[in-house]
């Protein structure tokens, strides 16, 4: 945003203005195949490996089903507004920049520190996610890792030691390049999809509808818990749109990236859902492992080993892009001026914000490392919300105060799918814990505060 740091509101902004916000850095190379990889191996992966199991034993029952449509909605009219908007602006800040454009900077400070939150606190719940199913599958080789190096000292241990190294595994990654990255995206992808595929030819012919009896055992305000719950399996593909800056032609391949792995992977979803509620009772799905567990408990202890491997993929791939996502949004708002300067470089070979990438890939793991981190789940689920709000309502607001902003791709309907997607948050916020509200508030509070601090020394 180089000449344009201070515009504060849309008005302030030209077609040309609105065109030209993409870096001049960043290096292109990603087209629509890789966005919607990269789109599936930020959302196929904790949910579907863990979060289904226990949402549908604790919340929703075998309707759990509907709890993932239900979030699948909420995400789908959103999907279109990200799609609008990553075609018509552009930049790699995802929704902080389409909040800064949309509605100026103090708002577009808010959702970006939200995202920042959002990604680094996810990245680092899956690392620990990931050392567990590490773990798993060490010990079906009968090796077995000290239980000090796989405990953070909060829980008597001196560190997760796996977390650790996976976390900075994926941080030197991404450093050496997004091309690079996507490949290896790319591989892993098809690993976890291989394992859903054998998971569902082997559980398929165990399917017993009475399982379904009762369907909605905790009623309807349990289908809307448990679709608070699961909205945390869907978070990863507003990361898609961080990849405006690094895509060949993004006016016409964010938004194929974004909508395609959007329904890909709610199809999934919906069928390992089903088929998990199907094949043994709901209640006993309250485990780290819902889905091997379930392979074991009918007589395939292999297909359930090869499931572990797939979700140790899956794993992998939601830290790779949900980190990818982080540094994009960080790297935007440093160029903004809105975070230290220094944050802005860019590697002059690989072209990749990679003193971003190091210093928050260290917290990030040394977080992982060190903290038995509870309430995850629902702490990012309402920061994500709370962008997915902001998105939809800048489509509605650019709209009526920029119609003849050039727009490749437009939500339908005019401003109705907008709208339902600002319902559809707000109703899935609302069925969240208020002690998650009070989290919230605490972080959105403490950024304001650097925020101000920020904004006086920029003036004065």
């Amino acid at each position: 945003m180089t000449g344009m740091l201070h515009k504060k509101t849309i008005e302030d902004f030209s077609n040309d203005d609105l065109n030209l916000l993409a870096s001049k850095h960043l290096k292109r190379c990603l087209n629509a195949f890789d966005l919607t990889l990269l789109g599936i191996g930020a959302v196929i992966g904790a949910g579907i490996f863990i979060l289904t199991g226990i949402a549908a034993a604790t919340q929703a029952g075998p309707a759990i089903t509907i709890s993932f449509i239900v979030s699948g909605l909420a995400c789908a009219f959103s999907a279109l507004s990200y799609a609008e908007l990553a075609s018509a602006i552009g930049g790699c800040g995802s929704a902080y920049g389409y909040a800064y454009v949309g509605f100026g900077e103090i708002f577009a400070w808010i959702i970006g520190w939200d995202l920042m939150l959002e990604y680094a606190v996810s990245c680092a719940a899956v690392a620990i996610g990931w050392s567990a199913y590490f773990n798993k599958i060490l010990s079906i080789f009968k090796v077995q890792i000290p239980q000090k190096f796989l405990t953070s000292p909060l829980a008597g241990g001196i560190l997760d030691l796996p977390a650790f190294l996976i976390m900075m595994t994926v941080t030197l990654l991404l450093v050496f390049g997004v091309k690079n990255s996507a490949r290896v995206n790319a591989t892993i992808v098809g690993i976890k999809l291989v394992a859903i595929a054998i998971f569902i030819a082997v559980a398929a012919p165990h399917v017993n509808f009475n399982q379904w009896m009762p369907f909605m055992p905790f009623g309807w305000s349990g289908v809307m818990a448990g679709a608070g719950m699961v909205f945390f399996a869907y978070i990863g593909f507003d990361a898609v749109s961080t990849a405006a800056e690094e895509t060949i032609n993004p006016k016409r391949d964010l938004p194929i990236g974004i909508i395609a792995s959007l329904v890909i992977c709610t199809v999934i979803y919906v069928l390992v859902a089903a088929l998990l509620t199907l094949v043994v009772p709901y209640s006993s799905l309250n485990t780290a492992s819902p889905v091997a567990d379930v392979l074991v408990r009918l007589g395939h202890g292999m297909a359930g080993s090869m499931i572990a491997v797939g979700a140790l993929a899956g794993l992998t791939t939601v830290i790779l892009v949900m980190f990818y996502g982080m540094s994009r949004v960080t790297y935007a708002m440093a160029r903004d001026q809105l975070l230290p300067q220094f944050l802005t470089y860019v590697h002059p070979k690989y072209h990749t914000p990679a003193l971003i990438l190091l210093l928050a890939g260290v917290v990030i793991a040394t977080v992982a490392a060190t903290l038995p981190i509870k309430d995850i789940a629902e702490l990012v689920n309402i920061g994500t919300l709370a962008a997915f709000v902001m998105v939809n309502s800048g489509v509605i607001v650019l709209r009526y105060s920029k119609p003849n902003l050039l727009r490749p791709f437009r939500t339908p309907f005019g401003i109705l799918l907008p709208s339902l997607g600002i319902f559809f948050c707000v109703y899935l916020m609302i069925s969240l814990p208020w002690i998650t509200w009070l989290r919230f508030i605490a972080w959105l509070v403490l950024g304001l505060i650097f925020y101000l601090v920020n904004f006086f020394r920029r003036r004065g």
